[in-house]
């Protein structure tokens, strides 16, 4: 597959890589989530089917976005704004004709691990704590691959529950 642009994952994970249960965020970090924003706004975004059904119905598509879906479901119906695809590989294609050049992978699980091996960054919000309940993972990585050139790290407060960092690691050339 020939990517053209460099991809970045943005990601929350807690200390064991969880990143959801139930289809849904194991913590509410109002912070996080305008970093995300921050982030994606403007950008092209690649994601799977339950990640893009996790948004609050108000948040989908994401505005200001390009919003890529994949799903093996052929017949899934999005509204406009939003494309559907059925592979990473029609994701990168897709993500390829858009005059944007900000492009991330959003999740989940699934499309974080495919998706892995074609990334030259990610934007990770470490969550200091653990979660039982997780039953979606970000897959391990091997640091030995990456450099983190960036991290700046919050304290638990009165609107966040947990003490979160921000952190930026590109892939090693």
């Amino acid at each position: 597959m020939q990517i053209q642009q460099p991809y970045k994952i943005i990601v929350a994970t807690g200390l064991n890589n969880e990143i959801g249960a139930k289809g849904d965020l194991l913590w509410r970090l109002p912070k996080d989530m305008l970093w995300f924003k921050e982030n994606t706004l403007g950008a092209d975004v690649i994601m799977g089917r339950k990640t893009y059904e996790s948004f609050p119905e108000k948040y989908r598509p994401l505005p200001n976005r390009t919003n890529i879906v994949i799903s093996r479901n052929q017949s899934l119906d999005l509204p406009k704004g939003a494309h559907l695809v059925h592979s990473l590989e029609e994701a990168f294609t897709c993500a390829e004709k858009c005059t944007t050049t900000e492009k991330f992978i959003i999740g989940g699980g699934k499309i974080y691990e495919l998706a892995l091996p074609h990334c030259k960054e990610i934007v990770l919000t470490k969550v200091h704590a653990t979660f039982r309940e997780a039953d979606t993972f970000f897959p391990n990585i091997d640091m030995n691959e990456w450099t983190e050139v960036w991290a700046e790290h919050h304290q638990a407060d009165e609107k966040h529950a947990y003490d979160y960092s921000f952190i930026r690691l590109a892939r090693k050339e």
